[in-house]
């Protein structure tokens, strides 16, 4: 079978959280739990990093606006994560070349990104935290149980994947309308409240 399903969703969860997605396969491949995780991803040093970095992540990004801040750092780091794995993992089965692998894992990673960090610019205008923290949340059991259903069933953790990507790129797109038209209103409601210069409140006579 060829590794494209599971490149493509390496990529996809690697846009949302890149250091679970490491972390991860790593564990399932060290742990025999898999045999299609490169030797790269089992290194001890990688799981430690991968470990530290995950559990950064797991915090800030539940904090209103700073995870804006977080999201932006990981424009690059995410997709260059998602095609270093993608090509690891074509490496490792030699049903793919690399570089296709590695352009693939990279574009959807950039793509799952976008709408991630779109996503949380948008619940980020709440004003209470816990929606925040349950967006989070789920994302990183999303990412979790996809990166395992992968492994086993590729061909299905694809097709999830990609109707997940598909359903964000629309909410992205309800969201900013959404958003837009509240402002508007608001800078409707500022301006009539506003007095006008110059101009009597009342009709002279």
């Amino acid at each position: 079978m060829s590794v494209l399903p599971l490149v493509f969703t390496g990529g996809w969860a690697a846009g949302i959280n890149a250091y679970a997605v490491v972390l991860l396969l790593g564990v399932l491949g060290a742990t025999g739990l898999s045999d299609d995780v490169p030797d790269a991803l089992q290194r001890p040093d990688v799981l430690i990093a991968a470990g530290v970095l995950f559990v950064c992540e797991a915090v800030v990004d539940k904090i209103p606006y700073v995870d804006t801040l977080w999201d932006a750092v990981h424009t690059v780091i995410r997709p260059v994560v998602g095609g270093v794995v993608a090509a690891l993992l074509a490496g490792h089965n030699g049903s793919l070349p690399e570089l296709a692998a590695a352009a693939t894992g990279g574009s959807t990673a950039l793509a799952s990104h976008l709408v991630k960090a779109g996503t949380r610019r948008a619940v980020n205008t709440s004003p209470e935290p816990f929606s925040n923290i349950a967006v989070s949340t789920l994302e990183d059991l999303g990412v979790a149980g996809i990166i395992t259903l992968a492994l086993f069933h590729p061909v299905g953790a694809a097709v999830l994947a990609a109707a997940l990507l598909l359903t964000g790129v629309v909410a992205i797109v309800f969201l900013a309308s959404r958003i837009r038209c509240f402002r508007g209103r608001r800078a409707e409601r500022r301006a009539l409240r506003r007095p006008t210069a110059g101009r009597a409140p009342y009709p002279p006579g």
